[in-house]
């Protein structure tokens, strides 16, 4: 049976002192990884409204590139110039890409959450007369008397047929609800 070599202290297995490996830049892996996260940031990027991309403090080749995938048809020069526009952006910051489209992100949710308390207004003041008072509670300014009417005929809608809930009253009751509500905010 042979002896084990033992080691040598001159040679450099590649840890350091505390045997943890020593390591000059990120492993292959890591790239792909943040190439991959940057690509994904491109696609919404490209989602972004124009009058959005002129405003980022982006470089003029980034944003002839997302222009140009825009305008490209076919499904792989989409591709290529997506992967394009991800390595444009490694030569960018990026932060800023991130807060716009973050920004778009809350601003649909506070849309569409808007479009949810309208919905829930408008199925309580047609339940209930209670539900009346305490939308005038919060909205003090609103039109009461036009209110009431809407009420009164989208309830009248609902009663001659039940099934079919979107009547023109009905659609005005919410309208007036979702204007009544951006402008209490």
């Amino acid at each position: 049976m042979a002896k084990p070599h033992p080691r040598s202290p001159s040679v450099d297995d590649g840890h350091a002192d505390d045997g943890t490996p020593e390591y000059e830049r990120p492993s292959k892996t890591q790239l792909k990884k943040e190439m991959h996260e940057l690509q994904e940031l491109g696609e919404a990027l490209v989602g972004l409204p124009e009058d959005r991309v002129v405003d980022l403090p982006i470089s003029e080749s980034l944003r002839d590139a997302v222009a140009e995938y825009k305008r490209t048809k076919s499904f792989e020069g989409k591709r290529r110039q997506m992967q394009y526009i991800g390595k444009l952006m490694r030569k960018n910051d990026v932060e800023p890409i991130r807060e716009a489209v973050a920004a778009m992100k809350l601003g649909r949710a506070k849309d569409a959450l808007a479009l949810h308390e309208a919905e829930r207004w408008r199925v309580e003041l047609l339940a209930s007369d209670d539900a009346l008072t305490r939308w005038m509670g919060e909205h003090p300014g609103s039109d009461l008397q036009q209110l009431r009417s809407l009420i009164r005929a989208a309830r009248k809608d609902a009663a001659a047929a039940p099934e079919q809930r979107s009547g023109r009253a009905y659609r005005e009751l919410f309208q007036f609800i979702k204007e009544q509500s951006g402008d209490h905010e």
